[in-house]
């Protein structure tokens, strides 16, 4: 398939699904974006997901390539269409196809559809004031300068970061649903909550490590939170081995 923003060729993921199906879904790594056929997000198994978000952490400080301006349906070529929605309280954005082929969405967009990202509190936003003079905008890469705006000037998008305790609940719940054959646990909430808990911790050792500034200067906060999940990720696989 090819890319509708770059035209260069997708590649192919071919994850879990449900019922012990597989779900073949396309991805374009430099333009960081999703090609979703209609309903194949809803077939994705809870380790697909998390290999999704893998797969976004491992590319959160590295950036997008430019886009073209009046992107195609990979599939009938006609042009995707703009698409507003809302999760929650969470804003999102993607384009689709207006014979309802798919949906083309970026790698930050689809983290705020499953209501992953929130935006930063006007205290959070003065305490990153003390530490960093400039970071880039999560959405688009533009500079956003802390000592005079809260926000990017060029895409408009609030400065927003990776919500630890939604990814802690989030990611405690798809491991858990993804292990094979679980029995039924009547201590499942509470091994859940001590799960979460041990996420929030992990994420935030990340914060307070040696690359978190970096990690935000480079690739905003949104960027330096998934790297932090990505690096989580990888020891906790790298522990199950």
């Amino acid at each position: 398939m090819i890319c509708p923003t770059c035209g260069a060729a997708m590649t192919t993921q071919t994850l879990e699904g449900h019922l012990g199906t597989t779900v073949a879904i396309d991805l374009c790594l430099p333009c960081q974006m999703f090609w979703f056929d209609t309903q194949e997000s809803l077939r994705l198994s809870p380790g697909a997901v998390l290999t999704l978000f893998r797969i976004i952490g491992e590319r959160a400080l590295e950036g997008r390539a430019a886009s073209m301006s009046r992107p195609a349906c990979p599939r009938c070529h006609l042009r995707l269409v703009p698409t507003h929605d809302r999760q929650r309280n969470t804003p999102f954005q993607y384009l689709r196809c207006p014979k309802d082929h798919g949906r083309l969405i970026a790698f930050v967009e689809f983290l705020r559809e499953k209501d992953f990202i929130r935006p930063l509190s006007a205290q959070q936003v003065a305490d990153l004031r003390k530490s960093v003079p400039i970071i880039n905008c999560s959405n688009c890469g533009a500079a956003i300068d802390l000592a005079s705006s809260s926000a990017c000037g060029h895409c408009g998008s609030p400065l927003s970061m990776l919500d630890l305790k939604q990814a802690g609940a989030l990611v405690a719940a798809l491991r858990e649903a993804d292990r094979p054959d679980r029995p039924i646990d009547p201590a499942l909430p509470l091994r859940l909550e001590r799960a979460r808990r041990e996420v929030e911790a992990s994420f935030a050792s990340f914060e307070h490590g040696e690359h978190w500034l970096g990690d935000v200067t480079r690739g905003g906060l949104v960027g330096a939170g998934l790297t932090a999940l990505g690096r989580w990720l990888k020891a906790q696989d790298d522990e199950e081995l």
